[in-house]
């Protein structure tokens, strides 16, 4: 029998969950026996995980569970240097060179245990199975909002919240804009044919705000790209992988542009591929920029859990792509998961 344990996250305003009460019931209807650990800030109630008929057990009991069971999170575990014995689903961010996830890689090797990493959960194309994109696009786009309505009241962007579903955002948003006056900043998305581009840019067309949409086909020639510094502000919704051009370089702090806010969406500020180089660490949701030059300001946006600012959205798409994929956890060593572990292995081989 497969046993799905579904952990409880330790990360501060982390509320996600990545299956519902309803995708659990489905699994144990199809023989799964599934573990809950209780939570009280899952955006999903335990005992409606009760009622579907799980198992539940405290939080951080995944340490003690069965050798075969699969421990299933959003983020990251906490860090330590425990050996890690078990297979793992989450979002490891361990693949492109970031300190934090060569350690995590290594607390896999010592332990014997498999990372299978929901950003490499690829069908036979090398297309993600299951993703938080969108919703990562429309919340980042939300908090770069945010950013500029404090420049203009001469201040700097204060702490975020969850909210409880798009509606209040926008409202809250709209009114937040509205008090600046009736100039709307314009914005650039690239990557805005992707998930979290087209994210991005329906949250800022929903505020009235001009969107510039670039994709491949804009940044193929490598830059440098001077119309980035021409916009108000820019979303970035591409990941960082080898070969990216650099959006943003070094001496993009200088006078002379009316970029005020990037919304490093994509947000991987510690890795060589980085296409924004005027910062070097993600923010946070009691400080969610970092404020990189002053005369004219320039903020950057690199939050790296967005989606949980609408939990309840973002869990419940993100858990209906995932549902079909889970399924086939009982052909563990195929399709989907075979891969993933495939990429893994060949990334724990790597270490010194």
């Amino acid at each position: 029998m497969t046993h799905l344990w579904i952990r409880a996250e330790s990360r501060p305003n982390e509320d996600r969950a990545g299956i519902t009460p309803e995708g659990a019931a489905d699994l144990m209807a199809r023989g799964f026996a599934v573990t809950v650990e209780d939570s009280p800030t899952r955006v999903f109630p335990t005992d409606a995980y009760a009622r579907a008929g799980a198992t539940i057990v405290p939080a951080a009991s995944w340490t003690t569970a069965p050798d075969d069971a699969i421990v299933l999170g959003v983020k990251e575990l906490p860090a330590d240097d425990t050996p890690l014995r078990h297979r793992h689903i989450m979002f490891g961010h361990a693949y492109k060179g970031q300190p934090e996830g060569q350690a995590l890689l290594r607390r896999f090797r010592e332990g014997g245990g498999v990372l299978y990493d929901l950003e490499y959960l690829t069908d036979d194309n090398g297309r993600r199975l299951a993703a938080f994109g969108y919703w990562a696009g429309y919340a980042g786009a939300a908090v770069t909002l945010k950013a500029w309505v404090a420049q203009q009241r001469g201040g700097i962007c204060g702490p975020i919240h969850a909210y409880a579903d798009r509606a209040l955002l926008l409202d809250e948003l709209r009114a937040q804009m509205d008090a600046t006056g009736r100039h709307r900043p314009h914005a650039l998305v690239i990557g805005a044919k992707g998930r979290v581009g087209s994210g991005a840019a329906d949250l800022l067309v929903e505020l009235g705000v001009a969107v510039t949409r670039w994709d491949m086909a804009e940044t193929a020639h490598g830059g440098p790209f001077p119309e980035v510094m021409a916009h108000d502000l820019f979303i970035n919704a591409i990941l960082a992988r080898p070969g990216a051009p650099v959006f943003v370089p070094r001496d993009g702090v200088a006078p002379g542009r009316a970029l005020r806010v990037i919304g490093d969406v994509a947000c991987d500020p510690v890795s060589d591929f980085s296409p924004i180089k005027v910062y070097d660490r993600v923010t946070t949701w009691s400080q969610p920029v970092l404020r990189v030059a002053d005369l004219p300001p320039l903020d950057v946006m690199a939050i790296d859990n967005l989606p949980s600012m609408l939990p309840r959205e973002s869990s419940v798409d993100f858990a209906r792509q995932l549902l079909p994929v889970l399924a086939c956890l009982d052909r563990i060593d195929h399709g989907a998961w075979g891969r993933a572990a495939a990429v893994f292995r060949d990334h724990a081989n790597r270490l010194d």
